[in-house]
């Protein structure tokens, strides 16, 4: 169908051929105000591809076409294996050739994680199922670096841009990718409650591990980092897929889970009878060896729920501009115009502090970086994940029936939009973070007031939202009831600071009014006013 006829029949085109990068004014923004706009540069041809039908084809067909589980060879051998489609493997062969997974480890560059996230913030727009092992191939780096042997065994295949599937031994690969096995079926996200075994063989440093792990994605990738019980208490563990003679590790994979939405990404309940495993850390200090880990994976959360947001906007946007109804295009009507407006707020929020977070990163000896991010990772991970699915369903809904049918996208992004907010931590876990964070570390809170204390004076609106959020801040430990409105109003105040301070007048004002008004109700469509026009013209994909 071409564009006139599509055209006549009041439909919109496919939204495809536009430049994910440098057509999201907010993100380019970001990056140059973070790093450079050579880093823009750099990350144009991810967008030119990200953009591409032929990418937007991979994604659909990667979540038609599930993983599927082979536990043993027509042999009766154990092989454990997980195939995908090969479209899961075009994006993957692409999202770590684009240098998204471990890469910023091993770079010299100065804004090596600023690009790597607006990269993973953009590329994840293709299909975000493939982000897990991506992602959890980022995090596992820092968590290494408790053993420098084993970092140094296995960082250099990690932070390779050479896609390397199928299980051999690490010599044989060119590529690695990690995983990680906290949550047990008992205990969830009680870590502390795991019952699987770790016994100590006679050489120093290995284990044998035996019990169940309740969920693991990615059961396919080359290392995992798990937790187990030992006589000193829980203890971190690198498990390798494949041991170092070249034989298979015993890694049963029970079942793969039938999850609502990241269906591309096979996520698996596994079994340990002897698997093989070595120390990562200390005995008992299992739990703090992986929080770096758990920390750079929910950045990706983050990261990933904003481009969740991102993607649904240009969709919605780009629908409502090509669309009639009652005598005019759809972007045309106010009403119309401050859904799109508020939905675009709400994305450049999150892109604004998701990417200020990464730069954090960026700044590893910093100490005022360090203790803000201690604090707002949950707090991020809290706020922007658990709006995500409200923002998607208004998005979804600008297109109407035709935003209902598969062929949208839109489904496929809905149920992906939970996801973010469960893994790593759910609601609940990150907002109880926070409280420990500010009782534990008064140095999180000081970092906070100074980063909010940048815009002090520029909106009243935001300096009034601050000082309410302060004189909640009386009694710390008695305030776990209130966790939940202490996070969100805290990551609120971050994001009115950064968008007062860096974003367009109209976004900060419409942000300010909305977000820390006394009205705020979370309904989309609600702007008190504004120059709603500019805001909309500002989202809107360009071709």
């Amino acid at each position: 169908m071409d564009a006139s006829f599509r055209a006549s029949m009041n439909q919109a085109p496919p939204l495809i051929g536009h430049n994910v990068v440098t057509s999201d004014i907010a993100l380019t923004e970001a990056v140059i105000r973070h790093a450079s706009a050579d880093v823009v540069d750099d990350l144009t041809l991810l967008g030119v591809e990200a953009g591409t039908a032929e990418a937007r084809e991979h994604g659909m067909l990667a979540n038609q076409h599930h993983p599927e589980l082979t536990p043993y060879d027509r042999y009766g051998n154990r092989i454990d294996e997980v195939a995908f489609h090969p479209s899961w493997h075009w994006l993957m062969e692409r999202g770590i050739g684009h240098g998204l997974a471990a890469a910023p480890w091993e770079s010299d560059a100065e804004h090596a994680h600023v690009r790597r996230a607006a990269g993973f913030f953009a590329w994840s727009q293709t299909e975000p199922g493939h982000g897990c092992p991506i992602s959890m191939t980022y995090a596992a780096v820092p968590a290494l670096r408790a053993d420098d042997a084993i970092a140094k065994e296995w960082t250099p295949l990690l932070a390779s841009r050479r896609y390397d599937p199928g299980v051999r031994a690490r010599t044989d690969k060119v590529g690695a990718l990690a995983g990680m096995g906290m949550t047990e079926k008992q205990g969830g996200s009680d870590v502390r409650a795991n019952v699987t075994q770790a016994r100590p063989t006679s050489e120093d440093g290995f284990y044998t591990l035996h019990g169940h792990k309740w969920f693991t994605s990615a059961p396919m990738n080359d290392l995992f980092l798990v937790l187990a019980q030992t006589d000193g208490g829980v203890t971190c563990f690198v498990v390798p897929r494949v041991l170092a003679d070249g034989t298979r590790n015993q890694l049963d994979v029970v079942r793969l889970k039938d999850k609502l939405g990241n269906r591309s990404n096979a996520s698996s309940e596994l079994e340990f009878d002897g698997t093989v495993a070595q120390r990562l850390g200390d005995e008992g200090r299992g739990v703090r060896t992986i929080i770096e880990m758990v920390a750079a994976t929910r950045l990706d959360c983050v990261l990933g729920s904003a481009s969740l947001r991102r993607r649904a906007l240009a969709e919605a946007s780009w629908h409502v501009s090509h669309r009639s109804a009652f005598g005019g295009r759809l972007v045309d009507k106010p009403l119309m115009q401050n859904v799109i407006a508020d939905l675009a707020v709400e994305s450049e929020a999150a892109t604004a502090l998701a990417l200020r977070l990464a730069a954090a990163v960026d700044r590893p000896g910093d100490a005022h970086e360090a203790a803000l991010r201690r604090l707002a990772l949950p707090l991020a991970k809290f706020w922007v994940c658990k709006r995500t699915p409200f923002m998607v369903a208004e998005a979804l809904e600008c297109l109407g029936g035709n935003g209902y049918v598969e062929e949208s996208g839109m489904p496929l992004l809905f149920r992906e939009s939970p996801l973010n907010s469960i893994w790593e931590g759910s609601g609940n876990v990150n907002a109880l973070d926070v409280l420990r964070a500010l009782t534990r570390e008064p140095e999180v809170l000081e970092a906070w007031i100074s980063e909010v204390g940048a815009a002090r004076g520029a909106d009243h609106r935001l300096d009034r939202a601050v000082d309410d959020t302060l004189a909640l801040l009386g009694d710390v430990a008695g305030l776990e009831v209130g966790a939940r409105r202490l996070a969100g109003q805290m990551a609120a105040c971050l994001q009115g600071s950064l968008l007062v301070r860096f974003g367009t007048p109209e976004v900060a004002d419409a942000f300010c009014a909305s977000r820390l008004g006394t009205t705020f109700n979370g309904t989309f469509g609600t702007l008190p006013g504004g120059d709603l026009r500019a805001i909309v013209d500002r989202t809107t994909p360009v071709l």
